[in-house]
């Protein structure tokens, strides 16, 4: 065994999972992603997706990547620099930018490269990064390419955040980066508040909309979080991904002309990534076209989503602060996650289990999410087995009270 493959093979977290029977990774589905999905060979009911709207096996989306593909073939062989932007690559950008009311737009070929690739080149040597500690992984990637100072403050911590803007140079740029969703708790940024300190302090505010897209905004319209709080003039730069809502891969930056121009000239993950595919990049903007045309969609989603939030909550499951289709359950201990996680598969229900090192050990967590298709009669069965699984374990947060 070499040296490397000695060092590596002491990681062996994921051989004892699949010693003990719990490891819950890498599932194989055999079907499209809805909120049923085939899984060696049965059905099972599909709790663990972020398709939001659930529009990833809707015909306008499939025929639209279908024919983009027929046009154009299967890939770009190059990046959006050289050979590889398309006139559907420039249509979209334009209709993303008009969405979300930004000047202009720049798609990426995955959502993660869009964080890693502005956090990671906006802001200079002499410049600050303030962030969440709870932000998306990607932004963290964007962080450690960054030659900026880092800050972080603590989970939507306003005070926290104010003590970190007062450690900046009054006269250096200060960029605030927050997700308007956080992806695993499923709790909103405090986007007034962060507003409110960005203005006394003369920083900038990049929002992370990957989980809110398609899900809040004004009357039903997905258009983000920022819509939702009416503070869209107060964003800098809004980015959000088309792996969620609309049903694709790849994902976008918005923002006024001239930092579009400079990211479209210095953006290494975007410069020296290939560009999107056709079909992708057709089937994102066939998503978008459906989240505008139809905002009843949206609203099937928080109507579904209002009764499973209830339901979890007179069963009595920890839930924390969510206020989004994303509902982590709390089970605070790694075995038991893992263990619930296989009891509830082996019942029909797929959910993802969220373990340490991504969380501490006490935060341990289910995530359960929802989409607009999901009927009742599903979340109700989802409830019922949940809470028999619950209650066996001891993780009701009415049961640990009583203890």
């Amino acid at each position: 065994m070499s040296l490397l493959s000695d060092k590596l093979y002491r990681y062996d977290a994921a051989r004892k999972a699949r010693a003990a029977g719990i490891y819950p990774y890498f599932r194989e589905i055999q079907s499209d992603q809805d909120t049923e999905v085939i899984i060696n060979g049965r059905k099972v009911l599909m709790f663990g997706s972020n398709a939001y709207l659930g529009l990833t096996n809707h015909p306008k989306v499939i025929e639209a990547s279908i024919a983009a593909t027929r046009k154009y073939g299967t890939g770009m062989a190059g990046s959006r620099f050289l050979n590889g932007t398309l006139d559907i690559h420039v249509e979209l950008e334009k209709k993303l930018a008009a969405f979300v009311g930004k000047e202009d737009a720049l798609v990426y070929s995955t959502g993660f490269n869009v964080n890693q690739g502005v956090v990671g080149c906006i802001t200079g040597r002499e410049d600050y990064i303030i962030w969440d500690e709870l932000d998306h992984a990607s932004i963290i990637e964007g962080n450690r390419a960054s030659l900026s100072t880092k800050l972080k403050f603590r989970h939507n911590d306003m005070d926290s955040l104010e003590k970190q803007l007062q450690k900046c140079e009054p006269d250096k740029v200060k960029l605030i980066v927050v997700d308007g969703v956080f992806s695993m708790e499923g709790d909103i940024t405090n986007l007034p508040k962060i507003v409110e300190l960005s203005k006394k302090y003369n920083g900038n505010i990049m929002i992370d909309e990957a989980h809110g897209l398609g899900v809040f905004g004004r009357n039903f319209n997905g258009k983000g979080v920022h819509d939702y709080f009416g503070l869209t003039d107060s964003m800098d730069l809004i980015m959000s991904t088309f792996s969620k809502s609309l049903a694709s891969i790849g994902g976008f930056i918005a923002a006024e002309e001239a930092i579009i121009d400079y990211l479209r000239h210095n953006s290494r993950p975007y410069i020296f990534s290939a560009s999107s595919t056709p079909g992708a990049t057709a089937a994102a903007s066939a998503a978008l076209d459906i989240l505008i045309n139809e905002p009843d969609r949206v609203e099937r989603l928080w109507n579904i989503t209002n009764y499973a939030l209830e339901g979890f909550r007179q069963l009595g499951c920890e839930i924390g602060h969510t206020s989004s289709p994303i509902i982590p359950l709390y089970i605070r201990d790694n075995e038991k996650t893992f263990i619930i996680t296989r009891t509830l598969f082996e019942e029909g229900i797929f959910v993802n289990p969220v373990v340490s090192p991504a969380v501490a050990p006490k935060d341990t967590l289910i995530r359960f999410s929802l989409m607009a298709t999901h009927t009742k009669e599903q979340v109700d069965y989802a409830l019922d087995k949940i809470g028999t699984i619950f209650k066996q374990m001891g993780v009701l947060a009415n049961n640990m009270e009583k203890a």
